[in-house]
């Protein structure tokens, strides 16, 4: 390579479209299976408009739940939004429980607040008139669903980045008001999905783990790991507000391999598998959180 810190990225758009069912597995650790998920959503044929959510199409909101039930790749964060840490939230409760998603943005739609375990959204009138009208974010425009759900999770979980702005404002899906902080996502993924978190890395630290190939590859082996990348170094994406070469953006990944210095991620982004290629000393500064996600098997 001309220049170590080349980076190869591979977007395969239609990737979701491709996979089988049977490439999502239910193991042991699951909360529910994808097959009851698609029986589940399938039956449904029509939605009536909701009383709480002026905005949302109740078509078009069908339709993105069905999508994401049976294109578990599909979520999608928008672009130039600050939704990243949410929709890759979503892509593992989608692999972890795809009925209770279901159900839950259903009972979201239909009551305009709903109840996942023991956390209860109940997002105010500001958040029920903008979801569905969030406009020039990429396919997000036409996922009412994923608006709702990302507007109601950032509306519930808060991080020291929402010191100054709590309150949803229009356009605050592109503000900090939105953004996910290292400690807010591993917190997300504890109360949500009951996972067990080792979290390494900060906000502007980058981890301390020695060999990074070695660390990661094998964590993955034996639980899911969520890394917090520097999305500079990858997309160029407008982060508005922050402008320093700091962590902004969360991949899971899928397998990660090495040869010579060359290390070849495979991950999820943006609504589908991404392959990218790069130098050990660049992963390095890539990545500022590991997140290693394992779950308590109940027999």
């Amino acid at each position: 390579m001309a220049f170590p810190a080349i980076i190869l990225c591979l977007f395969f758009g239609s990737v979701a479209k491709a996979i089988p069912l049977n490439t999502f597995p239910k193991d042991s650790s699951t909360t529910s299976s994808f097959k009851n998920a698609i029986i589940f959503i399938d039956k449904i044929d029509k939605l009536e408009p909701s009383k709480w959510w002026p905005n949302i199409k109740p078509a078009l909101f069908l339709q993105n739940i069905k999508t994401n039930i049976h294109q578990p790749l599909s979520p999608y964060q928008g672009r130039g939004t600050n939704f990243c840490g949410y929709g890759a939230f979503s892509y593992l409760l989608l692999q972890d429980d795809p009925l209770g998603y279901a159900k839950l943005l259903l009972q979201l739609y239909r009551d305009g607040k709903g109840t996942y375990r023991d956390i209860v959204f109940d997002p105010p009138v500001e958040i029920k008139k903008a979801a569905g009208n969030l406009r020039f974010k990429g396919i997000l425009d036409i996922r009412p669903a994923e608006q709702m759900w990302y507007l109601c999770l950032a509306d519930h979980f808060k991080g020291y980045l929402n010191f100054f702005n709590r309150k949803y404002d229009p356009g605050d899906e592109d503000r900090l008001w939105a953004s996910v902080n290292y400690g807010k996502f591993n917190r997300m993924l504890k109360q949500m999905l009951h996972y067990n978190i080792d979290a390494r890395g900060t906000d502007m630290i980058h981890p301390r783990v020695g060999d990074q190939f070695a660390y990661i590859s094998k964590r993955l082996k034996t639980g899911k790991v969520v890394l917090y990348i520097n999305n500079r170094l990858v997309h160029k994406k407008n982060h508005t507000k922050i402008k320093l070469g700091t962590p902004t953006h969360y991949i899971v990944l899928d397998d990660i391999r090495r040869e010579g210095d060359t290390i070849t991620l495979v991950y999820w982004d943006y609504g589908g598998k991404t392959l990218m290629q790069l130098s050990q000393s660049l992963l390095k500064r890539l990545v500022y959180g590991i997140s290693y996600c394992t779950k308590n098997i109940i027999p």
